[in-house]
């Protein structure tokens, strides 16, 4: 195991935690209106009561942000472990169909796939994820048959009470980040510095945020309201469901 540094850690989430808000930012102002029109069920929104253009627009365009900030700091937090455990026992990304990260240790290779959380997947994501680790094995053993391999589903927060799953190991929260580090109170150190300038770049997405809301809602009004301002249901529906789309300007 390498010297373990604190502050290279917390100096790679200050320099880099930009880049996530600068990605939410840039999925935000790529938003149009039939993007998101078409992945959710106008329906709902009916069942709802929603009768304004902007609750609607609103409702969808939050929906949409949730999902893409999973991701987008789901993929940051891959980055920030990587970096981790090249520190700690000089990993690396691996270059294996569905292994994130490699590094050995006690004389094993760790094979790791690293998720946000814990309830990531369903059972044919599960058993892809198997195929992933068995495939992986066989590729590492073609030039050293006698390798050991450990495989580990890595989760980056939340708990599991029972983490040997037979095929693989799944750690998580404080677990996964000790594991890949050797540091049992790293899971906490990194929460401190993942705020670094985080009130000034939130100010900046709100204020883009704002002007999202408005130029959808202007869209919504022109394309599915009549001239007094009352929704068009069956266009909408026609929009989002029909064999046909109504054509639109957005």
């Amino acid at each position: 195991m390498k010297k373990f540094n604190n502050n290279e850690v917390l100096n790679y989430v200050k320099d880099n935690i930009g880049i996530f808000h600068q990605k939410r930012i840039d999925k935000l102002n790529k938003l149009n209106l039939s993007l998101i029109l078409k992945k959710k069920n106008p329906y709902l929104f009916r069942a709802k009561h929603l009768l304004t253009s902007e609750k609607i627009v609103i409702g969808l365009v939050d929906a949409f942000i949730s999902s893409g900030e999973e991701t987008i700091f789901g993929d940051w937090l891959e980055g920030l472990a990587i970096f981790i455990n090249q520190n700690a026992y000089n990993g690396r990304k691996s270059g294996i169909k569905g292994i994130d990260l490699e590094f050995d240790l006690d004389g094993e290779r760790n094979i790791i796939s690293i998720k946000s959380g814990p309830n990531w997947a369903n059972s044919s994501q599960i058993s892809k994820m198997k195929t992933d680790f068995k495939e992986a094995a066989k590729t590492l053993r073609t030039s050293n048959s006698n390798l050991k391999i450990k495989a580990v589903n890595g989760c980056c927060y939340g708990k599991d009470n029972n983490p040997d799953k037979g095929d693989y190991f799944k750690y998580c929260g404080q677990e996964f980040w000790e594991y890949i580090s050797g540091k049992t109170d790293l899971y906490i150190k990194i929460i401190e510095p993942l705020g670094y300038k985080a009130k000034e770049k939130n100010e900046q997405f709100l204020e883009d945020y704002s002007c999202v809301i408005n130029k959808l809602s202007k869209d919504f009004s022109n394309t599915f309201c009549d001239n007094n301002g009352k929704i068009l249901w069956d266009k909408l529906v026609q929009f989002n469901s029909g064999k046909s789309n109504v054509s639109s300007s957005t």
